[in-house]
């Protein structure tokens, strides 16, 4: 990895993902940074809990206004009268159009005015219910664009991207971080800390990979 610049801002909300990516950045680069957006989400305890964990883990944190996001698209994550519903041949109810590409656009403008080039994210294109902006060539096409856009040589990095939710948990463990990742994090939809409802899409998914994470590294225990 180049690694001339040695400070890198993470896209963070607190939850499994970017709370792994966190992990990541800080055993790669000298210096991190968090960024939150809030977007108008549900559940404001999510920006608690993304402050909470960078203020655990030493990380300066930021916390940018996005509610205008709110005002133009209507979704299950940031209005309470949408149900959390995923049809067969359409997005989920939880899908915020153009929310990963203005994260990462203001993600950039915030780098590069802290002295940072290096940008992550937790997107993944394995298990990503189908969000378009999830994709690797949306990454990396947007990364072209804002290196044009502002004269700048930003990296994007995203770590889990070809990696399941299992492989994330093994990722986490490998860090020294899956029992701070389990216990601390919000993935939940419907705002519970750790391991969730156990209802909603998000907890269904991140059990789903954490049982099976679980069972492989029994098994490599016992062998």
């Amino acid at each position: 990895m180049d690694k001339k610049n040695k400070k890198a801002v993470v896209v963070f909300s607190g939850g499994q993902d970017s709370t792994t990516c966190l992990f990541w950045a800080m055993k790669q680069f000298d210096e991190v940074e968090a960024v939150t957006f809030n977007y108008g989400q549900r559940h404001a305890l999510e920006i608690e809990c993304a402050n909470q964990i960078a203020d655990e883990l030493g990380v300066k944190w930021t916390l940018l206004d996005m509610s205008l996001l709110g005002q133009l698209t209507q979704n299950a994550l940031t209005r309470d009268d949408v149900e959390i519903v995923h049809n067969d041949g359409e997005f989920p109810s939880t899908f915020v159009e153009g929310r990963n590409h203005l994260f990462l656009s203001f993600a950039a403008v915030f780098a590069k005015g802290v002295g940072a080039r290096h940008i992550v994210t937790g997107v993944c294109e394995t298990d990503f219910s189908g969000y378009p902006d999830c994709r690797d060539d949306f990454v990396k096409s947007l990364n072209v664009t804002l290196n044009l856009a502002m004269d700048h040589n930003f990296i994007i990095h995203t770590p889990l991207m070809w990696i399941n939710k299992a492989e994330t948990w093994e990722m986490a463990d490998q860090l020294g971080a899956f029992e701070f990742v389990r216990k601390k994090t919000l993935t939940c939809y419907n705002g519970v800390i750790g391991d969730g409802c156990g209802n909603c899409p998000a907890c269904q998914l991140r059990k789903a990979g954490l049982d099976t994470f679980l069972q492989t590294r029994n098994l490599e225990q016992m062998s």
